[in-house]
């Protein structure tokens, strides 16, 4: 009983110490005091993938995001905005990795890499700036374009998170 009113007292100090630092949400997000908003433009996409929409798709994931587990508000001037988060999509490959009978693909690994530039616009400093990649398998035999359509969306959900936790975990 002792011990755990320690580590409760204990808790309740590292609390307050971050507290005057940088806001902290239980999700594990940490953003500046100083930062109120953010913009986060139309991800680029540069891949030569066979779908349209991945760029929607991951603009959506990253707002989600940044909003709704954030105490960032959304800005749509991105000059305005305290804090700009642009991604382009640098690459997209579907590749086989498991060969079966008679030549064919049993599993295909669709691998996307993008590129990340989170700036704090109010201080004029880069948060954030790097590259990221991720992947996921599907079936071609049974799933066809279906099953590359899933693994892509995945793959962006898995991007997502971990520009998400980068951006927001380096306080």
């Amino acid at each position: 009983m002792r011990r755990c009113k320690r580590w409760l007292w204990s808790w309740w100090i590292g609390c307050l110490a971050l507290g005057g630092c940088a806001y902290y949400s239980f999700t594990g997000a940490s953003i500046p005091s100083h930062l109120q908003t953010i913009a986060i433009p139309l991800v680029e996409d540069r891949s030569t993938s066979p779908f349209t929409n991945l760029d929607q798709q991951l603009t959506d994931l990253l707002i989600e995001r940044f909003v709704n587990q954030t105490r960032l508000t959304l800005e749509p001037d991105l000059e305005a905005a305290d804090a700009l988060l642009a991604v382009r999509i640098e690459r997209y490959t579907n590749e086989p990795t498991a060969i079966g009978g008679a030549e064919r693909a049993e599993r295909n690994r669709v691998t996307i890499t993008v590129s990340v530039r989170y700036v704090d616009q109010v201080n004029d400093q880069v948060l954030l700036q790097r590259s990221f990649s991720a992947f996921e398998e599907y079936d071609p035999v049974a799933q066809g374009l279906a099953g590359e359509e899933e693994a892509a969306r995945l793959v962006l959900r898995n991007l997502a998170d971990d520009i998400f936790t980068a951006a927001t975990s380096n306080w």
